[in-house]
């Protein structure tokens, strides 16, 4: 069949103008990077000069990790994109004398918590995960008892679509894992989050920086139980042994000992095993399996512990489920076996903690910093808190 000449010419405009289109580079701008300098509540010991972020002066402190640092943590404004994003670009310049180090980490907003803390090196795409629009960023800065203070400047947050796949993700449920656990003790020191250590306090260490709140926060917080008892504790400290072991994550995204299974902290692994030669991630021979350490208030108050001992530990940030906070200004909220307040102490949770919920019913009328209520929540089989002290929403009824 026979073409027109009018037709064939508007059949080629129509590739050369498909072809022409598909050439073209994308219009779609890239967001400016957004400044970030200014630190929010839960930062300790650092200064802000201009757009850089310096160690402070407060002196070295003994942590949980034993280790004789100086310590300072600044965690950022939050930024919101004006789309969810799957990644971004960090950028900054760090100044690190000897001996000291500086980290910056981001975390992202997503079904409505805060994940966990990813390390972001400088220039480098790194992967949220999930889509989010909102996303804050923490720099952690050490050095040795004396000598220069390492600073971090110009930070900057962006962004990009370089990155195909989240690298964490959140499971269904929190995972759980029997560890053991040591008592910290060190009344008077300082935590890795600034925290000073008061008598019979409430909070727990574990030996990664992802999983660690800031100063006065629960974001991220633990359940610890026995037998018979449970403590809801936030996160204050770093260690025992490790400080890049967090092992409650898969063993893929492990920071370090990624061919250990996930739930056993290499501690455990070195000193039941043999692994790593016996020793931590410093070279020190391992004296315990310890994968967390309790305050005294946890240890001795809350759990009932007479020495050292395997727990039960749920890392409620890692999975879903009913959550509350506990909204008291000090010291902790009993945990009790009936929804009155003459029921058995089985428990305690600490100021600011993450306690799970699986349901709520009816008991005592309590007043406290939530109000007047009669409604008590279910946080484990048998034991029950009062609403009144805890920031949470509506639950079904047990």
């Amino acid at each position: 069949m026979r073409t027109s000449r009018p037709a064939a010419l508007a059949a080629c405009l129509a590739v050369t103008a498909a072809i022409f289109t598909a050439t073209l580079p994308s219009t779609a701008a890239t967001p400016d990077p957004t400044v970030v300098s200014q630190p929010v509540a839960g930062s300790s010991n650092v200064r802000v000069e201009g757009r850089r972020i310096i160690l402070g002066d407060a002196p070295a402190a003994i942590g949980s990790t034993k280790l004789n640092q100086r310590t300072g943590l600044a965690e950022l404004t939050p930024v919101r994109f004006a789309a969810p994003t799957s990644a971004v670009i960090v950028g900054y310049t760090s100044g690190t004398p000897d001996g000291s180090s500086a980290d910056v980490a981001v975390r992202s907003w997503i079904n409505n918590r805060w994940s966990e803390w990813t390390t972001a090196p400088a220039g480098t795409p790194t992967a949220l995960p999930g889509a989010s629009d909102q996303v804050q960023l923490r720099v952690i800065l050490t050095a040795p008892p004396t000598g220069g203070s390492p600073s971090v400047a110009d930070l900057t947050v962006q962004p990009t679509d370089k990155v195909a796949a989240p690298r964490m993700s959140v499971q269904a449920a929190p995972l759980k894992s029997h560890v053991f656990a040591t008592r910290e003790g060190l009344v008077g020191g300082t935590t890795a989050n600034g925290h000073v250590i008061v008598s019979r306090d409430h909070f727990v260490a574990l030996p990664s920086r992802r999983g660690l709140s800031g100063n006065g926060s629960g974001t991220y917080s633990v359940k610890v139980c026995t037998a018979s008892r449970c403590a809801f504790e936030p996160v204050w400290d770093v260690g025992p042994w490790n400080t890049k072991d967090d092992y409650w994550n898969p063993s893929a995204t492990r920071e370090m000992w990624k061919d250990l299974p996930q739930g056993k902290p290499e501690a455990q692994a070195a000193y039941q095993d043999g692994y790593n030669g016996r020793k931590d991630q410093f070279g020190r021979i391992v004296a315990n399996p310890a994968g967390i350490d309790l305050a005294d208030g946890v240890f001795w108050d809350a759990l009932k512990l007479a020495d050292n001992s395997f727990v039960d530990v749920t890392y409620l940030w890692t999975g879903d489920g009913g959550r509350g906070t506990v909204s008291i200004s000090s010291g902790y909220l009993n945990v009790r076996n009936a929804p009155n307040s003459t029921g058995a102490v089985v428990g305690m949770a600490g100021k600011s903690a993450q306690v799970t919920v699986e349901c709520q019913t009816t008991g005592e009328s309590v007043t406290g910093s939530q109000g007047t209520t009669n409604i008590w929540l279910r946080v484990n089989t048998g034991m029950y808190v009062a609403k009144a002290w805890i920031s949470a929403g509506t639950f079904s009824t047990c």
